[in-house]
């Protein structure tokens, strides 16, 4: 390893990148699991994908970065703009929460109106990120641990130099999404260290207040400090405000040319005493670049998990970068929860269950299963002391939920691929909780329109969001079935069985558009038609949230059966798959569409299935700043691109992952416990020609069907295709499981 530091090229030398080769040279584990060298966050920055570009680790608290200036309506990080200074707390792939607890470096003269600069020399790594601050001739650098932000700051030029502190500056989102800053306090109690508290509210998630706690400490004593509220900078050590004034403080230097002054910031939820303790016993002294190498030792861990090989060293920066994505959020704040006290994990940071739990959550199964299970005792820890298990929760608050009680999936996805160390009795009851008690808040936890979707047993006009939302809680009927049927409640399997085949009940079988018939539309309480909704993106109050009737007339996971009987068969249903994509409905920019690329499996068509992915691979995914389709959405459309370049997609909520077509002609997947599981792909090419699967084989033993349950490959295995140029009969005559089967029965999953 020393030659590999010390050569670089000898590193990326080794590394096989030509297709068919890493089939036939054995990978090297020292250099697999350094892949936090292959990620680029930069990746999505712009374009909206709002990706989080700083300093964190694995599911980090603390996600240490630059605020923006001057980006008018967009969110988040983006290639453009001043830099305002660096905030201890983001979200990645959405904005309007956080950006609180913000330090700059300034020379000169201090104004705290006027604190930003242009940028240059930007870098950006797994667990580093560093900036030239050209106004203040100032090189910043920035680590993490899961939360304490660690910054160096080099000042070029001898003068005066200030360390400052604001805690009224945060992305204050607009309209019902505005976050407010409520007041705060703050001391300066050494020439070495600030302490106090912010206090805010609103946001994204129009959450109740969240307090943060801080404790900036330096490495070298200042010759003076300063504090400011409004617009009077004073010497006293303390300021304090209850209301929304600018609030912020300064230790304040004589520097000199090539100085450097090291700053560690503790943050915490519950107390400035414990965000004492965190800065002082998660970075117990001044070396910040032992902090930079831990944090990228635990990147490397993660993402260590997939080998893929024979991929170029493009493929590689994508889908390492992908993986990193989805190990943003939730945030790990186990020991911060300000709201009651539990030796359980805590989580927070989901925003939302409704973006991440069709491939982010399935693909930490796989990859990092204790950090799911743990994510998941948290949700149900969440459902004992708040009442509901979120469908989001940020700043220690549920909200808002934007569609189903898609946790239930979460729930059932865990349990049917056999995921230990869950109370699921209690999880069960959460789910039933869902399924049964309309919530006070709609927008906060549970369903809406609950009282209708179960006595009509679909959501009526005119209540919001009544199509997406029958559909979801459908689905999650289904999950509720499934775990309900596995813990023995045989009634309550059977009931929510039925229900989850509601989503039927919204759809008009004469409705016709561009040529295609039957599609879901809004019915009134009496059981008559209301007038169609041709909205192309719906929102909070529309009858589809976030898509169309396209995209939504195909939302039913459970039973792609039937939605090809009520399409008029297999060729008709790929007909009407051909219309939404040739027609430019299918909407890669966002997450109900997901699964529509694979549905023509459930018709016969794994080659279709083959065309589209690769058509949104290549096109729609990107090794660049703009190279996320549409806001990552806490790393759901990173895990979208890293399984189906993988060759495989799951079902969230079933046992079953349907294959597509894979991009790399071998993967190696750690399951943990020594298990491994392997996809190799004899003949493919660069240059996706091969993209069609002839044969396949799942552990010596031929699969002639486009899928395979997780039964199959949870102790480890091997998925061999074989791929070829033109389609063949392969995974043309066994669909994926659907309730509609003949003879479907529930606890059928191989655990």
């Amino acid at each position: 390893m020393i030659l590999m530091k010390r050569y670089p090229s000898l590193r990326k030398a080794l590394r096989v990148a030509t297709f068919g080769l890493a089939t036939l040279v054995p990978a090297l584990p020292a250099l697999a699991a350094e892949h936090a060298a292959d990620v680029d966050p930069l990746i999505g920055e712009d374009w909206y994908g709002e990706v989080f570009v700083g300093a964190t680790t694995p599911f980090g608290m603390v996600k240490l970065g630059p605020d923006i200036r001057g980006f008018g309506a967009r969110k988040g990080f983006q290639s453009e703009g001043d830099i305002r200074g660096f905030s201890h707390l983001h979200l990645s792939g959405g904005g309007g929460k956080y950006d609180n607890i913000r330090v700059a470096p300034v020379t000169g003269t201090l104004n705290p109106k006027d604190i930003h600069s242009p940028r240059s020399g930007e870098q950006a790594n797994a667990g580093y990120y560093a900036v030239n601050l050209d106004r203040y001739g100032v090189k910043a650098e920035l680590a993490a641990t899961r939360r304490v932000g660690m910054h160096r700051y080099t000042f070029a030029q001898a003068g005066d130099a200030h360390i400052t502190l604001d805690l009224d500056l945060l992305e204050k989102g607009t309209g019902e999404e505005t976050q407010r800053f409520l007041g705060g306090e703050m001391s300066v109690v050494s020439p070495n260290e600030i302490v106090g508290v912010g206090r805010y509210i609103g946001g994204w998630n129009e959450g109740g207040e969240y307090d943060v706690y801080f404790d900036l400490i330096t490495d070298t004593p200042s010759q003076g400090a300063q504090t400011w509220l409004g617009d009077t900078l004073s010497a006293t050590p303390k300021a304090s405000t209850d209301t929304d004034r600018p609030l912020g403080g300064s230790l304040d230097y004589r520097v000199t040319a090539g100085q450097t002054i090291q700053a560690k910031v503790g943050i915490s939820f519950v107390s400035a005493q414990q965000a004492h303790r965190n800065a002082t016993e998660e970075v117990r002294d001044w070396r910040f670049d032992d902090v930079r190498a831990a944090a990228v030792a635990q990147w490397n861990k993660a993402l260590g998990r997939i080998e893929i090989g024979g991929a170029t060293e493009t493929q590689r920066r994508q889908f390492y970068t992908a993986l990193y994505h989805t190990m943003m959020m939730p945030s790990d704040h186990t020991g911060e929860n300000p709201k009651w006290s539990s030796k359980e994990p805590y989580y927070d940071d989901f925003q939302a269950i409704w973006d991440t739990f069709r491939s982010d959550a399935p693909l930490l199964i796989l990859i990092a299963p204790d950090r799911q299970r743990d994510i998941l005792r948290s949700l149900i820890d969440t459902y004992r002391h708040a009442g509901y298990m979120p469908d989001a929760r940020v700043g220690n608050d549920n909200g808002r939920t934007q569609g189903g009680s898609n946790a239930d999936v979460l729930v059932a996805d865990a349990y049917v691929k056999g995921l230990g160390g869950i109370d699921y009795a209690t999880a069960l009851k959460a789910m039933e909780k869902d399924a049964q008690v309309p919530p006070a808040d709609a927008r906060k936890e549970g369903r809406g329109g609950l009282e209708s979707y179960n006595k009509l047993g679909y959501i009526a006009q005119p209540t919001e969001r009544a199509g997406s939302r029958t559909v979801e809680y459908a689905y999650d009927d289904f999950g509720i079935a499934e775990v309900a049927c596995g813990l023995g409640h045989a009634k309550d399997a059977e009931l929510y069985k039925a229900h989850a085949g509601n989503w039927a009940n919204l759809w008009d079988a004469s409705w016709q558009q561009e040529g295609i018939t039957g599609f879901l539309r809004p019915r009134n309480a009496d059981g008559s038609w209301a007038p169609q909704y041709l909205v192309r993106r719906g929102t909070w109050p529309d009858f589809y949230y976030e898509g169309d009737l396209w995209t939504y007339s195909l939302y039913a996971p459970q039973d792609g059966r039937k939605l090809v009987q009520l399409s008029g068969g297999n060729e008709a249903f790929v007909k009407r798959l051909d219309a939404l994509f040739d027609g430019l409905h299918f909407d890669i920019t966002n997450e109900p569409g997901f699964l529509i690329p694979d549905l023509y499996l459930w018709a016969g068509r794994p080659d279709r299935t083959a065309d589209r992915l690769l058509t949104y691979l290549h096109k729609a995914f990107k090794d660049s700043r703009d190279g996320i389709p549409g806001n990552d959405d806490s790393g759901a459309m990173s895990s979208w691109y890293a399984f189906q370049s993988m060759g495989f997609y799951p079902n969230a909520g079933q046992d079953v992952y349907l294959i597509g077509t894979p991009s790399y002609p071998r993967v190696d997947i750690d399951l943990g416990g020594g298990h491994t599981f392997t996809i190799v792909a004899d003949n493919l090419d660069g240059h996706s020609v091969n993209r069609y699967i002839q044969s396949a084989t799942l552990n010596g033993q031929p699969l002639d069907n486009a899928w395979f349950r997780h039964g199959q490959i949870a102790k480890g295995g091997t998925l061999k295709l074989v791929m070829g140029p033109t389609p063949s009969r392969w995974g043309t005559t066994t669909p994926p499981p659907s309730l509609s089967d003949p003879g479907f029965a529930l606890c059928t999953a191989k655990r």
